[in-house]
């Protein structure tokens, strides 16, 4: 129905603001999503794995379509699956991401996550394959990672070196675990959205997991956290008019407004539209597009382009951590669904971070990267902010009191970001004392040892 307005006349602000509007649903119907992303090698000498080629990424999404997986694809080229809502799509890098269907529990995430790995891994090794979770690559180089034959890569390819040193660091060599979660009104998600974006870097810290650029250790625990802060500032960051009064889902439809363009999809073309203004678009003054107006679809293509630590779709996306091993991608939507999904969790966790004023937030974002839980934020730690985080989500999982067959609730998700907050000790760390004991500075070890 949105798209025949569009056609008829100008999108107007209310038609964009309507469109985050009609993701609140009920609670009964809440559900999380879970994504993410893997670089895959060659077992052989830990190489990338480009396209192409009866070893290459082609070969390993035809291999999986066995398992009843569909082919995605844009014109004759396979750029991705789907199967029962959940989908395989390939990052600029190759980096092979899982967005999995909205599930109801961590038990149901945490199965399909598993026979994903399982069905990758069976046709990976067909192919001589490995896969490893982490935030940033710890071997490659970026002119030697092959780029993905998508079309919106080619475009976001040409214009990240124009806004940013890093961008193509975040295109090309980071992964990421992310969760998607529902709001019940505009209210609610405002609650959701100030929470989970102040504690967005204490998810950071606690699943730093990218120590190593090109063999070596390079300064940070999260570098795919340092990447961020220098891609593209008119579409990343905190967002400190979120935590300003009357910030609803009008206020978010005019900062999307503002974010330069990347793109509009005809069929299955990408038009290059990078810098262009959507207000324009609105006005049918975009000289690649004479005479069009934009659509709906145009605007829910535009908002996926925005890369704030938090993201509002019609659910709220978390983008805050690392890529890590099988048990810390159950968790990290654990993490959030006992904090959002349970009322006295959601009240406590803003507890925490309330009080922050702009200058707390972008100091611990700053930090993080490089400190992990030793970062500080009004005075105290984020190791202290960490313990109490965790312990918040785990009583909002317990009161949601979901089950799995053995009679074992959500929380045992947690015991990953358990032991981690009371340590103060971030996989990362943990990662150096390899690099620098068992490991005597081979960065190969790390495929080695925690290859999927």
């Amino acid at each position: 129905m949105a798209e025949a307005v569009s056609q008829e006349r100008p999108l107007t602000l209310d038609d964009l603001t309507a469109y985050f509007a009609k993701g609140s649903k009920p609670k009964d119907q809440f559900r999380v999503g879970a994504e993410h992303e893997k670089f895959g090698f060659y077992l052989k000498d830990h190489a990338p794995v480009p396209y192409e080629g009866d070893k290459g990424v082609h070969a390993l999404l035809t291999g999986l379509q066995r398992f009843g997986w569909k082919p995605v694809m844009e014109g004759p080229t396979i750029i991705g699956l789907e199967r029962d809502g959940a989908n395989v799509s390939l990052e600029p890098g190759g980096q092979f991401e899982l967005s999995g269907a909205p599930l109801l529990t961590m038990h149901d995430i945490c199965d399909e996550t598993g026979r994903h790995l399982d069905e990758v891994k069976t046709v990976a090794d067909e192919l001589g394959l490995g896969f490893l979770g982490l935030g940033f690559s710890p071997l490659w180089k970026r002119q030697d990672v092959p780029v993905m034959p998508k079309g919106r890569y080619v475009i976001m390819r040409n214009y990240m070196p124009k806004v940013g040193n890093l961008g193509l660091d975040m295109m090309l060599r980071t992964c990421t675990v992310q969760a998607n979660l529902d709001f019940s009104s505009e209210a609610d998600m405002v609650a959701k959205f100030r929470m989970s974006l102040a504690l967005q870097p204490i998810a950071t810290a606690l699943f730093a997991n990218s120590p190593f650029t090109e063999g070596k250790p390079n300064g940070f625990l999260s570098a795919r956290a340092n990447v961020w802060t220098d891609t593209d500032a008119d579409r990343t960051g905190l967002l400190d008019f979120v935590f300003e009064d009357g910030f609803d889902f009008e206020r978010y439809a005019r900062y999307a407004l503002d974010v330069p363009m990347y793109f509009a999809k005809r069929g299955d073309r990408y038009i290059d539209l990078a810098g262009r203004s959507f207000r324009d678009f609105i006005d049918g003054k975009i000289p690649e597009l004479p005479g069009e107006h934009a659509s709906m679809k145009d605007w829910a293509d535009h908002t996926t382009t925005l890369f704030p630590e938090v993201r509002l779709k019609t659910y709220l996306e978390m983008r805050g951590a690392d890529a890590g091993p099988w048990s810390r991608l159950c968790a990290l939507p654990a993490l959030w669904t006992g904090v959002f999904y349970d009322d006295a969790a959601l009240a406590a966790a803003w507890d925490l971070c309330k009080h922050w004023t702009a200058e707390d937030r972008a100091g611990l974002r700053r930090d993080v990267p490089k400190l992990g839980l030793k970062a500080k934020v009004a005075g105290r730690t984020a190791q202290d902010v960490a313990k109490d985080f965790v312990a918040i989500a785990k009583s909002g999982l317990k009161n949601r009191a979901q089950l799995n067959g053995g009679f074992l609730d959500e929380t045992i998700y947690l015991g990953d970001l358990e032991e981690i907050a009371a340590t103060g000790i971030t996989p990362a760390e943990r990662l150096l004392a390899l690099y620098d004991g068992a490991w005597k500075g081979d960065i190969n070890r790390v495929f080695e040892d925690f290859a999927y």
